[in-house]
C-alpha cells in the first residue's frame, strides 16, 4: 500500500496537493534500476511509447462499448516534444488517461503478483539483475534512469477537464499528487532530465532512438521538424510522423528485418532480452487469422506463481482487444509471448465468448501447432538453443502430456531427461536418443523416479541395470510423475518403471539366470516367511530379487499401485491418499541377508533395520527415527559383546 504523510497543502489555484510516500519495493526498484541499467539508458523511450501505445489501445477498446470516450478527438497518437531550454523531454498520448486513484495506484505501489519473490532473487551483481529487473518490467519507473525529477499530467477519458491530475517525484521515497484543469484526454510525462543527458535534447537523436525501439507501434509517433540552416538545426517546423505506424504482425514477413521483431518482442513481451525464437504466419481457410508468437530466452520470474496472467495480446482486425488472452494457447505454452489478430472475431469479443468460440479453438490449435513445430525444429536443427529453451521451460512444457492428448507424441518427442548415461542432471537425453541406442534385446524403455537427480542416480533399484549396461532415465522434477502417469509408451515401446512390480527383464535375462531365480526362492521361502511375520502389516509383501547387486534389500511398488516418490509428494503437500504399502525385496547373494537368515537372538530388531534402511535408501522417511537409532546402538553393542576377547 502506499502510504499518505502529513504533508498536506493549497496551490495557489486552490487545489489540494497531497504528498504521499512510495511503496517500499518501488523505492528498492528504482535505486536497482537507476544502477543496474544505466548502461542501456535510451530504453526509457522505448518504455515510456510503449505504455501510450497500451494507453491507446485501452482507449480504442472501451470505446468500442462507450464511443463518447473519443471526445471528438478520434485519431490516436503519441507526441515527443523536447525543450532544450527548460531540459525537458515530454512524452504524450491521447489514450485512456488516469484518474487520481489510477494514478497513485499505478505510479506508486507495485500491484504486480509475485513481488516479494523477485526481490528475493535479486543477488546484488548489477549484471544479473538486470535482467531480473528487465523481466519483471519497470515501465514508467525507467523515466529515473535519465530524469532527476518527472511530472505526469492526465485525464481520464470521458471525465470533465476539471479532473486532472498532476504527479510528480525527484523518486526519492515520496511523490505528489494533485486535481488540476486539463483539456484533452491522455498522458504527458515530462521528464526533467539530468546533469550529462543533453544528447536527449537533440530530435535527430531521439528520431533515431524511436526508429530503432518503437518503430512497430501501431500508433502514429509525431515529433516537430527540425529546419536546418548552416548545417545545424533551427527551428521547430510541422509534425513529422517519425515510425512506420503500421502494425509489423500485418506486414509481409520479407519486409521485416531480424533486429524489428525483436524489437517488437521486447514491446509485446515487456522484456528486456531477445527472444530465443519466434514464428509468424497468416492462416487462411475457415478461420483467418495472423500469429506472431515468440519462445522468451529466459523464464519470467513469476511463471510458476498461479495468479499471474499469461498468454498472448489480442487483436481483431488490428484493433486491440485484450492483453493475455490465455484461450489461445495451453497452459502448458504459458511462457509463449506474441500477438494474434484475427479477422472473424466481433469485435466486442469477451473472454466468455472466447470461452465458447468455435474460431478459438481453430486459432487455438493452430498456434499450438506452430510452437511445437518452432521447437521441434529448434529441437532437430539448432540443439544449443534447444537446450537454452529446455533449462528454462522443460518443466513447463512437461505439463502437456496430460493437458494435451491431441498432441501428445509431438509434445513427447520434445521431452529431455537425465540418464544413467550422464554424469550431471544438465546432460540430458530425448525419448529417441533412449531408444536408438536400446541394446537388441531390450523391449522396454525403463526409468526410476526420485525427489532428486542424485536420489534417482544412486537408487539400489539400477543395480542389476548398471550390472548389465541398460541406460535408465533419472526423473526427480516433481511434474515427471505427471508426465510417467499418462505416458504410456513412446514409438511402441512401454516406459517401465524399475521401481515398480517384477522385474522383468524379458530376453536380456538368460534361461539360466531365471533358473536361478526361482532356485533361490524355493531356498529362502522360510526365511521370507519369518520376516513377513516378523515386520507384518509394514509390508505389502516380501520376494526374494535379482534386482540388487550391491543392496541388501529395496523396497518397490505394486504394479499398480502409486510409487513411493508419488506418495511422498502428495504426503508433503497435505493431500490425502491411500497408505503406501510397499513390498520388500532382499538380495540373497548379500552377507547381510545371510547373517539375518542364521539370527537367531534378534531377528525381529534386525528385519526391522533392514526395512528402515532400505527405505531411506528409497527417499523416504522414517515414522520413528529415535526407535530406530536406539535399534542400531542395541545391535552394535551386541556384536561387540559377541566378539572373542570382549569383556564380560
Amino acid at each position: 500500500m502506499t502510504d499518505t504523510t502529513d504533508t498536506t497543502d493549497t496551490t495557489a489555484s486552490g487545489a489540494r496537493r497531497e504528498t504521499l510516500g512510495f511503496q517500499a519495493e518501488v523505492t528498492q526498484l528504482l535505486d536497482l534500476m537507476i544502477h543496474s541499467l544505466y548502461s542501456n539508458r535510451e530504453i526509457f523511450l522505448r518504455e515510456l511509447i510503449s505504455n501510450a501505445s497500451d494507453a491507446c489501445d485501452k482507449l480504442r477498446f472501451e470505446a468500442l462499448h462507450n464511443p463518447a470516450l473519443f471526445e471528438d478527438d478520434p485519431e490516436l497518437a503519441i507526441r515527443v516534444d523536447y525543450d532544450a531550454a527548460a531540459r525537458t523531454l515530454t512524452i504524450a498520448d491521447n489514450g485512456i488517461g488516469m484518474s487520481r486513484d489510477e494514478v497513485i495506484a499505478n505510479l506508486g505501489t507495485i500491484a504486480k503478483s509475485g513481488t516479494r519473490e523477485f526481490f528475493a532473487r535479486l543477488s546484488g551483481d548489477q549484471r544479473k539483475d538486470a535482467h531480473l529487473i528487465g523481466q519483471f518490467g519497470v515501465g514508467f519507473y525507467s523515466s529515473f534512469i535519465v530524469a532527476d525529477r518527472v511530472t505526469v499530467v492526465t485525464r481520464r477519458a470521458g471525465e470533465k477537464p476539471d479532473q486532472g491530475v498532476r504527479w510528480e517525484s525527484a523518486g526519492a521515497g515520496e511523490f505528489d499528487v494533485e486535481m488540476v484543469e486539463k483539456a484533452g484526454r491522455g498522458t504527458e510525462i515530462t521528464l526533467h532530465l539530468r546533469e550529462g543527458q543533453d544528447d536527449l535534447l537533440s530530435g535527430s537523436k531521439l528520431r533515431s532512438i524511436v526508429r530503432r525501439y518503437s518503430d512497430h507501434i501501431v500508433q502514429p509517433i509525431r515529433m516537430k521538424k527540425e529546419e536546418w540552416k548552416d548545417g545545424k538545426p533551427g527551428k521547430l517546423a510541422e509534425d513529422e510522423t517519425v515510425n512506420q505506424a503500421s502494425a509489423l504482425w500485418a506486414r509481409p514477413r520479407s519486409e521485416i528485418g531480424d533486429e524489428q521483431y525483436r524489437e517488437f518482442y521486447k514491446h509485446v513481451g515487456h522484456d528486456f532480452d531477445d527472444p530465443l525464437a519466434w514464428t509468424h504466419a497468416r492462416v487462411e481457410g475457415r478461420s483467418e487469422y495472423t500469429q506472431l508468437l515468440y519462445i522468451p530466452a529466459r523464464a519470467p520470474f513469476d511463471l510458476w506463481d498461479r495468479n499471474a496472467r499469461h498468454g498472448v495480446k489480442l487483436y481483431v482486425r488490428r484493433v486491440f482487444i485484450m492483453d493475455d488472452a490465455e484461450q489461445l494457447l495451453p497452459g502448458y505454452l504459458r511462457f509463449v509471448r506474441g500477438v494474434v489478430d484475427s479477422a472473424d472475431l466481433p469485435l466486442n469479443v469477451s473472454r466468455e465468448i472466447l470461452q465458447e468460440s468455435r474460431d478459438i479453438e481453430a486459432i487455438r490449435g493452430g498456434c499450438t501447432k506452430k510452437v511445437l513445430d518452432l521447437l521441434a525444429h529448434l529441437a532437430g536443427e539448432d540443439r544449443e538453443k534447444y537446450a537454452k529453451f529446455w533449462g528454462e521451460f522443460g518443466r513447463v512444457l512437461k505439463e502437456g502430456i496430460g493437458e494435451d492428448p491431441a498432441n501428445r507424441e509431438r509434445i513427447a518427442a520434445l521431452l529431455r531427461f537425465a540418464s544413467t548415461q550422464a554424469d550431471t542432471a544438465d546432460e540430458v537425453v530425448s525419448l529417441a536418443d533412449y531408444v536408438g541406442r536400446m541394446k537388441a534385446a531390450q523391449e522396454k524403455i525403463y526409468y526410476v523416479t526420485a525427489e532428486t537427480f542424485n536420489a534417482a542416480r544412486n537408487s539400489p533399484h539400477l543395480e542389476v541395470f548398471r550390472s548389465k549396461g541398460i541406460e535408465v532415465l533419472l526423473l526427480s522434477d516433481r511434474v515427471d510423475e505427471w508426465v510417467v502417469g499418462h505416458l504410456a509408451d513412446f514409438e511402441g515401446k512401454a516406459l517401465v518403471s524399475v521401481a515398480k512390480g517384477g522385474l522383468d527383464l524379458g530376453t536380456l535375462e538368460d534361461a539360466a539366470e531365471k533358473g536361478e531365480d526361482r532356485q533361490e526362492a524355493e531356498e529362502f521361502g522360510p526365511f521370507v516367511e519369518r520376516l513377513k511375520a516378523s515386520l507384518g502389516e509394514r509390508v505389502k509383501d516380501i520376494r526374494v530379487t535379482r534386482r540388487l547387486t550391491e543392496s541388501p534389500a529395496c523396497l518397490v511398488a505394486d504394479e499398480h499401485d502409486m510409487s513411493a516418490n508419488l506418495a511422498r509428494m502428495l504426503r508433503d503437500a497435505g493431500q490425502p491418499g491411500p497408505a503406501w504399502k510397499p513390498i520388500l525385496e532382499i538380495n540373497p547373494r548379500h552377507p547381510v541377508v545371510a547373517r539375518l537368515r542364521d539370527e537367531e537372538r534378534n531377528f525381529d530388531a534386525w528385519a526391522s533395520v533392514l526395512f528402515d534402511q532400505a527405505l531411506l535408501a528409497e527417499g523416504g522417511q522414517l515414522d520413528d527415527p529415535a526407535t530406530f537409532v536406539k535399534r542400531i546402538n542395541q545391535l552394535m553393542l551386541e556384536m561387540g559383546a559377541d566378539r572373542p576377547g570382549a569383556a564380560a
